[in-house]
């Protein structure tokens, strides 16, 4: 690809001599060229966090199903009229005909419409970064994932929560042996806005009840996806099985609004993941807990700046985000500004958005990456999270028994 780079510019400075405009992540010789489909809340904020990492140009999109609908957010962004698309396909079409036409597409739609765009911009050959959950069914993200692995493009799922500098550092440490063999896994996700009665006629939310198009849950798929995917991204252990019941906890409404499992992940390890969207007093109430034979780490996203970690019979450590805070470099590589100025949710969007460009630039140009460096979320977590949801539907219909929910291997 014209314009790259020749050689990885990475930085080896002490970290004391860091700086928040030296990032740890080779750079592009230029922005590569981003589209989107979708142009509802979550597009708005993954743009901010496109912006942020410095690494993209959105320059084509389809932003709603109503084409005059679509012009007005496309002149929003300040794109020119003739790469502003009624449609998916169109955009696939005229894009994958242009010579500078866009090199990756985020999709920002609902969940029944993931496979259909997914699978078209993939046939194009252009890679994808995804919401979540990946798609409606479990069959379609097989599929999705079996036509990204005959293509080998990049493919990656919005998990962005694995994007803050602090759960770097816990995956860090749980792969260094640090809290020992881990032993129990427990992660929560509560908020408090389906409280309201109204919540239910806001037009995203609308969709999300519609078993049709969110594949028969609500919290689940939302945000339980999140949960389930935190628990792994940090301890590298596969969840097996479990059990689980799907309740509405709140004002009536056709699916879930809280969920409530038990699980086993691999080597027969018991967690406990819990969601809900009725919670009162919580906002994005994302919580790790991972303990081990040699001590526990604990994680809170509304303080996403911190990291507990307690040695079994010692003082329970803060561990903070920061340059010459110790961090192990998986964790700096995520740090934009000095310590005691927070970071949040925009720069954890950011930090996958850097680690996709990286990717997608490695791979058009053949460039081999050293291990480890990047870490954003790909369709095989994808994956895992569909067949987390699929295993949820199954066990609540069932009583609330055991059922496997190991990834799917084809």
């Amino acid at each position: 690809m014209s314009g790259c780079g020749t050689e990885l510019e990475m930085e080896h400075l002490s970290p004391l001599s860091r700086g928040p405009d030296l990032l740890a992540l080779p750079r592009p010789g230029r922005r590569l060229r981003l589209g989107l489909v979708g142009g509802g809340r979550i597009a708005k904020v993954q743009t901010l966090g496109v912006r942020l990492s410095d690494r993209w140009d959105i320059v084509a999109g389809s932003f709603s199903s109503d084409p005059a609908g679509s012009i007005d957010v496309g002149q929003h962004w300040y794109l020119p009229q003739e790469r502003i698309y009624s449609n998916y396909q169109e955009m696939v079409d005229r894009e994958a005909a242009r010579e500078d036409g866009v090199e990756a597409v985020i999709i920002a739609t609902p969940n029944d419409s993931h496979f259909a765009i997914a699978s078209a911009f993939v046939a194009a050959g252009i890679d994808v970064f995804c919401e979540k959950p990946l798609t409606a069914t479990l069959n379609e993200a097989v599929a999705l994932r079996a036509a990204a692995r005959r293509t080998k493009l990049v493919f990656a799922v919005a998990h962005a929560y694995s994007g803050h500098a602090m759960i770097r550092q816990a995956k860090a440490m749980v792969a260094a042996g640090e809290i020992g063999r881990v032993r129990q896994i427990h992660v929560e996700y509560a908020q408090e806005w389906m409280m309201d009665e109204e919540a239910i006629d806001l037009k995203h939310v609308r969709w999300r009840q519609d078993p049709k198009r969110s594949g028969g849950t609500a919290c689940t798929a939302d945000i339980g996806t999140h949960a389930h995917h935190l628990a792994y991204f940090v301890t590298g252990l596969e969840m097996t099985r479990l059990r689980a019941e799907l309740l509405v906890c709140g004002a009536p409404k056709q699916l879930d609004d809280t969920v409530y499992v038990s699980a086993r992940y691999e080597g027969d390890v018991p967690g406990l993941l819990w969601a809900s969207q009725v919670a009162p007093g919580h906002f994005v109430g994302l919580r790790l807990r991972v303990f081990g034979e040699k001590g526990g780490l604990s994680w809170d996203q509304e303080n996403p700046d911190y990291l507990l970690f307690s040695p079994l019979r010692h003082p329970t450590q803060l561990i903070r985000r920061g340059f010459g805070a110790g961090n192990a470099a998986a964790a700096e590589r995520l740090t934009r500004i000095p310590s005691g100025n927070a970071e949040g949710w925009l720069e954890a969007w950011s930090n996958l958005f850097a680690e996709f460009a990286v990717a997608v630039w490695a791979r058009q140009t053949g460039r081999t990456l050293p291990p480890g460096l990047l870490q954003y979320p790909t369709i095989e977590d994808g994956v895992r999270g569909m067949q987390f949801v699929d295993a949820v539907v199954r066990s609540d219909a069932a009583g609330g028994g055991w059922v496997d929910c190991a990834l799917p291997s084809a």
